[in-house]
């Protein structure tokens, strides 16, 4: 065990500033210190490069957890994606024309998937997703949606999460608070249970001539079943309704592209975000022309969908993505840490669980009191110089790091096998609060 004590500093304060002037303190859930290690973790940066950063204070660490929530794929400050966002801000980033960069990202995007026919921009994933749905429901004139895993904060799929009963308000995703969403949208959003054919045959059964869209994540904790999709596939084009494949996760940590392509499942309409912009805010819509052409008969439009820097940025990123093979070095990557993984949860005989695929790997708890060692787990790595957490973002720039990452890993895990076997309470090794849950996801 670690015997210094973590300093308070400069981001620390600031965030306690933050926290009077900004509700929540963050812009972001899984950004929020509380979610890692409340009143002691470096809240913010002042730069970062490759796969280090550098807090308020000066002190450099190795993000071996979320690298920017995961849209840093080729890691922090890549020369070659901020010389085109550079070269895009000096050139005028929105002016009264549009950059023509919207149509050389929309020929690359439909060049790597041919099964699509046309494409819209946004910003974000969360507002990306609401305008495939608004696209659904427009050229379907249904109102129903259905889906499975996480997509994000808009009112279309937070619905789910209203109950009959306000008091059940928030009862089948733990953590994602309905207030504010109309209770008029109750029983719009229905939700199904990845990889479960039968829960999905049902259901749809059940809803699907109301139904407007079947929404699901290409990849997330689990391989997909073949029949699954098979059987999505088969449902939504016999009864009319749109697929739409949710890539903002999943999409070119597997293959340049979306992972769809790698389970040979063709959707109507696929939507991206994070990694395919290295870190600048960037999402895209694609889809076949049948069902695109809907998004002219709804009003959607924003100016900021217009900017040429988050185009440029993904133009740039696809582009050296191709040229690094990003796809093989990030996996290669993720094997190395699932691999090192399992053999400390078999050195420690601790209760654990690797989920997830080699880009996107976690690390389930499955002993009792999860949180707090999940809290000393991150106390102590971050001692150590790593800002970590029990989920593994893998991006180029780890390479010749995971070595090290995984010894010190190992070790606070033998210590923490150490307080189950002495019957320690491991709450009594805390320097600060227990890390807060977050919420729960469907897959």
């Amino acid at each position: 065990m670690t015997s210094n004590k973590i300093e308070l500093g400069k981001s620390q304060a600031l965030y306690q500033k933050a926290k009077t002037l900004i509700p929540g303190g963050t812009q972001l859930l899984s950004k929020r210190p509380e979610m890692f290690l409340p009143d002691l973790w470096p809240a913010y940066y002042d730069k970062a490069k490759g796969c280090k950063v550098t807090d308020l204070d000066g002190k450099e660490y190795i993000d071996v957890g979320l690298m920017g929530v995961g849209s840093n794929l080729l890691g922090f400050c890549d020369e070659d994606v901020d010389n085109a966002v550079i070269d895009a801000i000096r050139r005028g980033t929105n002016t009264t024309l549009n950059a023509p960069e919207e149509i050389e990202l929309a020929e690359m995007l439909l060049d790597i998937h041919p099964w699509a026919d046309l494409v819209r921009y946004a910003r974000t994933g969360g507002e990306a997703m609401a305008i495939a749905v608004r696209i659904a429901r427009a050229g379907t004139g249904k109102d129903k949606v259905m889906f499975c895993g996480y997509h994000g904060w808009h009112d279309w799929y937070l619905s789910s999460n209203l109950a009959e009963d306000k008091l059940g308000d928030g009862h089948l995703i733990p953590g994602l608070e309905p207030n504010g969403v109309p209770r008029a949208l109750l029983n719009t959003s229905i939700p199904f249970a990845y990889n479960d054919t039968a829960d999905f045959l049902a259901k749809i059964d059940k809803y699907g001539d109301d139904m407007a869209a079947v929404v699901i994540e290409s990849v997330r904790n689990f391989e997909p079943d073949p029949a699954f999709f098979e059987a999505v596939r088969n449902e939504t084009t016999k009864r009319g309704i749109v697929l739409i494949v949710d890539e903002i996760t999943a999409g070119f940590r597997m293959n340049v592209g979306g992972a769809h392509l790698r389970y040979d499942l063709v959707p109507d309409i696929a939507i991206f975000g994070k990694a395919f912009s290295n870190g600048y805010p960037m999402a895209a819509i694609i889809g076949k022309k049948e069902f695109m052409d809907a998004a002219q008969k709804s009003f959607i439009s924003s100016l900021f969908w217009t900017e040429r820097m988050g185009l440029a940025a993904a133009i740039a990123t696809i582009k050296k993505m191709q040229k690094v093979d990003s796809p093989s070095r990030v996996i290669a990557v993720g094997e190395q840490v699932q691999k090192g993984w399992k053999e400390i949860i078999d050195r420690t005989g601790l209760k654990m669980k690797v989920m997830g695929f080699p880009a996107i790997s976690a690390l389930a708890i499955q002993e009792d009191q999860p949180l707090v060692y999940k809290t000393y787990y991150i106390q102590e790595m971050l001692k150590r110089g790593y800002l970590s957490t029990v989920a593994f973002y893998a991006s180029c720039a780890h390479e010749g790091y995971v070595e090290d990452y995984l010894r010190h890993t190992g070790e606070i895990f033998e210590e923490i096998a150490g307080f189950i076997r002495s019957g320690a309470a491991p709450e009594s090794f805390l320097e600060g609060p227990v890390c807060h849950a977050g919420f729960a996801r469907l897959t």
